[in-house]
């Protein structure tokens, strides 16, 4: 069966009682139990499962080719009930372009559970090697990479953390299973931020958690997620499984605007970078197309004219919203440096763009005019 129609028939189940092919919401928090205290349907409190939750993760496992998955209230909470289960002297490698959220978490909150970290660019094999140390637990990729657009060779960097026995965690968000399947490649997690292209509205939050196997990493964290209680809302679970549907329609059109905006951009003398993988002049270029069937949505600019530059083109966008967040309908742009504080390592000329579903041509002629010489 190919991918869409897998998509359009993830987790569907049609109502038994009423017929209805959308699913209903339940919104109960606690589910009756029979005299002898057996859950009648079971369910027992929405903090340890619900029907919603059930359903999208049973949607979501199959999409990414694992046998499990496990959803939360954000993708931060998802990255961090992983990170949560090491033990005390565990070491994490991450990308030196990861996330800025997950940077935050590393620096300021890891350390406290005596678990060290180190970022390296993975991009570069070698490097990744000798960051591996004996109690490195967890090898954390993001490719393409947030908001840098670096790419990794997954297959690779997967074999190096799995000769040193450490786990092989993928945030496929800017691909989505879509474009991209890391288990596929020898990874063991993959996250994403449902928030992004598979909520696909930008009207939920969510995250999840995807194992090629349902073993002892998956029960610790779901009893994790049991015990400190970062489980995903019926009714978000409920429209991030609406947004599933549509996923691959989405994401196919919005991978062939961003190309040609990327290419537009490339050829613009107000830029002096374009970060978008499916450009051959990106360095990454050939491992993605290997691993990736398309190259996104995601791509970020920098400005020739530096930083004034970037605000002042950001300022001038009729078309494009200027806001955070991403893989929603509604193209955004922001300066990504701005969004992340005082403690962000982004290169101040660069503006971080998600494409969404409008025409190309008009993207491409509010971007030329945000750019271009004004009076």
């Amino acid at each position: 069966m190919k991918f869409e129609t897998r998509v359009v028939h993830a987790g569907l189940r049609i109502d038994p009682s009423t017929g209805a092919v959308a699913p209903p919401i339940y919104l109960s928090t606690t589910f009756v139990r029979d005299p002898e205290g057996t859950p009648l349907g079971g369910y027992t409190y929405i903090r340890d499962s619900n029907p919603n939750q059930d359903q999208l993760e049973a949607a979501l496992a199959p999409l990414e080719g694992g046998e499990a998955a496990l959803v939360f209230a954000s993708g931060m909470a998802a990255g961090v009930a992983l990170l949560q289960t090491l033990p005390p002297g565990s070491h994490v490698v991450f990308p030196d372009d990861a996330y800025y959220g997950f940077r935050g978490a590393a620096e300021e909150i890891l350390p406290n559970w005596g678990i060290r970290s180190d970022f390296v660019g993975m991009e570069d094999l070698g490097a990744l090697a000798a960051a591996i140390r004996p109690e490195t637990r967890v090898v954390w990729l993001e490719s393409p990479s947030n908001p840098l657009l670096k790419v990794v060779d997954l297959a690779a960097a997967a074999g190096l953390a799995r000769r040193a026995g450490a786990l092989t965690v993928v945030d496929n968000t800017f691909a989505t299973p879509v474009l991209q399947r890391p288990l596929e490649l020898g990874g063991d997690v993959v996250l994403h931020s449902t928030t992004k292209y598979l909520g696909g509205h930008s009207d939920v939050q969510g995250g999840a958690l995807i194992f090629a196997r349902r073993g002892e990493p998956y029960d610790r964290i779901q009893h994790q997620r049991h015990i400190l209680g970062a489980v995903s809302a019926p009714f978000n679970s409920w429209l991030v499984l609406r947004g599933v549907r549509t996923l691959a329609c989405r994401v196919a059109v919005q991978s062939a605007t961003a190309l040609a905006v990327a290419r537009f951009l490339e050829a613009s003398p107000a830029v002096a970078a374009v970060h978008y993988p499916g450009l051959p002049s990106h360095p990454g270029h050939d491992i993605a197309r290997r691993q990736m069937s398309a190259f996104g949505a995601m791509l970020s600019l920098r400005a020739a004219g530096g930083r004034e530059a970037a605000l002042r083109a950001v300022s001038r966008v009729r078309l494009f919203t200027r806001a955070t967040s991403l893989g929603g309908v509604e193209s955004l742009i922001e300066h990504r440096a701005t969004t992340e504080g005082p403690a962000s390592r982004t290169p101040q000329d660069l503006l971080r763009v998600s494409i969404g579903l409008e025409h190309a041509d008009d993207l491409i002629a509010d971007l030329e005019q945000a750019l271009g010489p004004h009076p």
